[in-house]
């Protein structure tokens, strides 16, 4: 896995110093890249490169140029079929210089365009400067695996795999996004294509971007393509295991030490059980929990590493937040407020510890119908929202009405159903996505207050997959809206950003395109018969894994955040949030101690609406410091102090 950057002027000569930072922009991403770095630059544009070497580790490195050098690529990610597109192209003419899978994108760009993103089976970002139509082409795999930021500043065209390589631009322009805050604390992510800086934007999974003096273009060129078309007659559980045990295949090349994550769940454990049918004696795998019993899989994880004879390595995290947590929260160069990139910090430490790549099961919970807590809910309020307007009514009057405690047994815990049947599908699913209230996000910014989550700012671009997608099924729309939202903006983000932190590149076989498509041509009364969660899934497992981990409840990959501000952490928030003013320009800090009073009472669990608020302060002042430092390199470098 690696880092890119550089910047490309729209029109006229690149401004050389925008150049002389390159280096330091590029030096910004040593982490994704601790092996070597290296950058290219000519009058128009200027490519930065830090390479972990994986594949042809003696001659990949980048930036890599075509034959006359007339297109240069810088790329981060990982092509699974390079090597069957490399016999194509040398059929057709091109010479190769090394054994790596860039050139072949490369190449494949000469002949093919911007088409040739059809072509890859892997995780990719990349960019390719084209000096002799003075074009410069971005691309991103087709489920978001690795990021890709961009910017205009000044006339020039800037990218990176994160925004803190932006800073080191001197004509970086950090203005927040006002409008992002609202975004932020409902979802806890800052929904793409925007970020929270203002001039700055993800380009989205499965698109492609193209600049020159004409303009800039961007084109989706990929999304699930058809849904609930598989036959009833199929054998889906046997062409599910088959396709996976290709996908983890696939994914098996590497010239450095491979290994796993392995959590509890059957996801992982899959995933193993593939890699040791094909390198059984090289199994490596590492797994992580809390002391609390209800954040702790390590049993459960230790039945299939025995199962499979793995060389496992575990252990019990009690993490020291006033160590780690800036360190987390400078990873993102965002707020993000997903606490299980913390036990995802841990696990890629040890992993990388013995291993420098480790295949995941990220993917399974989106395409196969994982999340039952949701999904089994979203599918019962439809059946409810059948019965007409009356019942609608009727459910929005005693949602209003119903009790609402921490104390209350879960199955009495019925105000959100009953609320959610009085609202439109889209809408249930998008409150039930949500990390914090409406009526809360809105007191928190001063805004006119509402119930309606009809009425935030990010509704309508987080709903769009649900709206739109062609399945007739709420509970198959649920899915593909969450591939699109919750997995792209969350998921694979906190593993990028938490295993790149450590040099460690992560692979993720349930998240192949063959995979998704299968998925998704399967109709969700496969995949959740009798609202029984990720069944086809089991049914593989049942094959494969052992019978003692199939019986055990799913705990999620999570952290005790609510206990964490009830107990051991509570001071530090104190003083981090309530005592300092750098929140108050963001949010009333007055709402956020009441939250927080209520909350160490236990009065109501407000666990992780205060750490989406921790999360938001601790950004503010992480990513000002590094601002600031950024700043002061560049002016450095125009004073002449340092070398260009």
């Amino acid at each position: 896995m690696c880092g890119i950057c550089g910047a490309f002027a729209l029109d006229g000569p690149l401004d050389p110093a925008i150049v002389a930072a390159l280096p330091a922009m590029t030096a910004s991403l040593a982490h994704r890249g601790p092996d070597a770095g290296a950058t290219f630059a000519d009058s128009v544009a200027a490519l930065g490169h830090r390479r972990l070497s994986i594949i042809d580790v003696a001659g990949g490195a980048q930036p890599i140029a075509n034959e006359d050098e007339s297109c240069w690529i810088v790329f981060n990610g990982e092509i699974y079929n390079h090597r069957d597109l490399r016999r194509d192209l040398v059929g057709r003419g091109h010479q190769f210089r090394t054994h790596s899978d860039t050139e072949t994108i490369l190449h494949g760009y000469e002949e093919l365009g911007p088409a040739v993103v059809d072509r890859l089976e892997g995780m990719f970002a990349f960019a390719i400067y084209d000096a002799r139509r003075r074009e410069l082409f971005l691309a991103r795999d087709r489920l978001g695996k690795k990021p890709l930021f961009y910017a205009t500043f000044a006339g020039v065209l800037h990218f990176a795999s994160e925004i803190k390589a932006l800073y080191r631009s001197p004509v970086w322009d950090g203005t927040v996004d006002g409008e992002a805050i609202e975004g932020y604390l409902s979802l806890g992510y800052v929904l793409g294509p925007g970020t929270i800086h203002r001039h700055v934007r993800k380009l989205g999974a499965g698109e492609w971007l193209k600049a020159s003096g004409r303009g800039t273009a961007i084109r989706r060129y990929w999304d699930v393509p058809v849904f609930d078309t598989l036959p009833a007659s199929a054998d889906v559980v046997s062409e599910i295991e088959a396709t996976l045990a290709t996908t983890v295949r696939d994914r098996l090349e590497s010239e450095v030490p491979l290994g796993a994550f392995l959590s509890g769940g059957i996801d992982s454990g899959l995933v193993v059980s593939f890699m040791a049918d094909a390198a059984p004696a090289a199994l490596v795998t590492a797994s992580v929990g809390f002391a609390e019993a209800a954040h702790n899989e390590l049993a459960a994880a230790r039945l299939t590493a025995d199962r499979y004879r793995s060389h496992h390595h575990e252990a019990v995290i009690e993490p020291r937040l006033d160590d780690v947590l800036d360190r987390v929260v400078a990873a993102f160069d965002e707020p993000f407020a997903d606490a299980s990139a913390i036990p995802t910090w841990y696990v890629s430490q040890i992993a990388r510890r013995h291993v420098t790549v480790a295949l995941s099961g990220d993917g399974g919970d989106e395409a196969w119908g994982g999340y039952s807590f949701r999904y089994v809910p979203h599918a019962l309020e439809g059946y409810v929202r059948r019965g007409g307007a009356s019942v609608r009514s009727l459910a929005a009057w005693a949602g209003r009405h119903w009790p609402s405690r921490p104390w209350l047994p879960k199955p009495l815990r019925l105000a959100t159903i009953l609320a959610n049947i009085a609202r439109d599908p889209a809408a249930a699913w998008f409150f039930d996505l949500c990390v914090m209230r409406p009526a809360t996000v809105r007191e928190l910014i001063g805004a006119a207050p509402t119930s309606r989550v009809e009425d935030m700012r990010v509704y309508e671009p987080a709903t769009e997959p649900y709206r739109t997608c062609p399945s007739a099924s709420p509970l198959q729309r649920a899915m593909y809206a969450d591939l699109k939202i919750y997995l792209q903006h969350d998921v694979l983000v906190k593993v990028d950003r938490m295993s790149m932190q450590h040099g460690l590149e992560v692979r993720c076989p349930l998240l192949d395109r063959r995979v998704v498509e299968l998925a998704f041509r399967t109709p969700a009364s496969r995949k959740m018969p009798r609202l029984r969660p990720k069944r086809l899934l089991r049914a593989v497992a049942e094959r494969r894994l052992p019978a003692d981990l199939l019986r055990l409840p799913k705990h999620g990959f999570s952290a005790p955040v609510g206990a964490w501000l009830r107990g051991a952490y509570a001071g530090m928030f104190q003083d981090q949030v309530l005592d300092r003013p750098g929140l108050a320009s963001l949010v009333d800090v007055r709402v956020v101690r009441r939250l927080f009073d209520e909350h160490r009472a236990g009065r109501a669990d407000h666990g992780q609406a205060l750490w989406t608020i921790w999360m938001l302060e601790r950004w503010e002042e992480v990513s000002s410091r590094a601002e600031m430092e950024a700043r002061e390199q560049v002016e450095k470098w125009k004073s002449g102090k340092v070398e260009k």
